[in-house]
């Protein structure tokens, strides 16, 4: 069973304290000796106020201790009895925040202002007696909310705390174990595909300088030693990819293209728009996307220009790459991974991807990556 399905949100559960502390403040004021007239109206207002002011406790713990503490100085003004209960909840609930040393500040002012404002309506002997046994039993009742809100929130504060433990080992196992898939794939796969793509290389080129004709199966070979050498490197980045070792993104988009300007590839970079701080998540997602067509530009395309734009909107950051080379070469019927790949990363953060020959000729790569809300 789903208990999230069921949970009270805490709107509701704050008005439903505050509705009955203001319906418990109102009787119990009523039930003893109150004035008529103004005053008791006056008076049963300040009851009810104080207790649904207890309605923001959570937003505004001190406010609303500092708006219950008038209301019973105003309310026992007026010349009406009840227990400052509304006092008592904010005075829990501010110390459940964490504001203890304010909270003791304002509970000892307000014991002082009601001891004055009992000594005031009651003088003499009598009045004395009766404003001290009130100050004590004030004073009692505030040490004792006190010490509850004090408990509750040690004890939320040991729960967090255990929370944070259990995700911080959690996240540490899993660290472990992706680096051991790691070390298992270098150890494992590296050294045989390092083989395979070296001997066809090898077998290709004594061919070549024999001049011997070279067989599609060998050269497939070859191609797809570089390819499964290429996903296996990517792969051990990714699973080597902690706080250690920060994963590229947009900052590091200048360095790529100038690596790719080595490789003779005449490539410019625009970037557009108000640049802003965006999730890291799409800060990786356009690095990898301007790499891996980038590559496909200077693999398979045959282009000699290439030209990436990053252009940063409100809430999406786009990302085109176009080259001039020849798109029939990447409209085959079955992507590669690289294309596979942009195509999660993007669906992942809820964007959208566009891959597509251009009219102009060449082909284009882009991406709309939304910023709101992305992790």
């Amino acid at each position: 069973m789903d208990k999230g399905r069921f949970a009270v949100p805490a709107g509701v559960t704050a008005w439903a304290t505050a509705l009955g502390v203001a319906a418990l403040m109102l009787g119990t004021g009523l039930s003893g000796p109150h004035p008529s007239g103004g005053r008791g109206l006056l008076g049963s207002v300040l009851l009810v106020a104080g207790g649904l002011s207890l309605a923001a406790h959570r937003r505004a713990p001190l406010g609303v201790l500092a708006v219950t503490g008038v209301c019973a100085v105003g309310y026992l003004a007026a010349g009406f009895e009840a227990l400052a209960v509304s006092c008592l909840v904010a005075v829990y609930g501010a110390v459940r925040a964490g504001h203890r040393k304010a909270t003791v500040a304002v509970s000892l002012g307000l014991v002082a202002a009601l001891h004055l404002t009992a000594l005031v309506l009651h003088e003499g002997t009598p009045g004395e007696a009766m404003a001290q046994a009130r100050n004590t039993l004030e004073l009692a009742w505030l040490i004792a909310a006190f010490a509850a809100g004090e408990a509750v929130r040690q004890a939320e504060r040991r729960a967090d705390e255990a929370e944070r433990t259990r995700e911080e080992t959690a996240r540490r196992r899993a660290d472990e174990e992706r680096l051991r898939i790691a070390r298992e794939l270098h150890d494992s796969l590296t050294h045989q595909i390092s083989v395979v793509k070296v001997q066809s290389e090898v077998a290709v080129h004594v061919a070549r300088r024999r001049g011997e004709p070279v067989s599609e199966a060998l050269l497939a070979i070859q191609e797809a030693g570089r390819e499964a050498s290429r996903e296996l490197r990517a792969t051990l980045e990714a699973l080597r990819d902690d706080d250690t070792a920060p994963p590229h993104g947009l900052d590091h988009i200048p360095g790529l293209v100038e690596r790719f300007r080595g490789t003779g590839l005449r490539t410019t970079l625009t970037i557009t728009g108000h640049p802003h701080s965006v999730p890291a998540a799409v800060s990786r997602t356009a690095y990898r996307i301007v790499q891996e067509s980038l590559t496909n530009v200077t693999r398979h395309a045959a282009a000699t220009t290439a030209s990436v734009l990053i252009d940063y909107r409100p809430e999406a950051l786009a990302v085109r790459v176009d080259d001039n080379g020849e798109a029939t070469v990447r409209s085959a019927p079955t992507p590669g991974h690289g294309l596979l790949g942009m195509r999660e990363r993007v669906a992942a953060l809820g964007g959208r991807l566009c891959t597509e020959p251009r009219s102009a000729g060449g082909f284009t790569v882009q991406a709309e990556l939304p910023t709101n809300g992305a992790s």
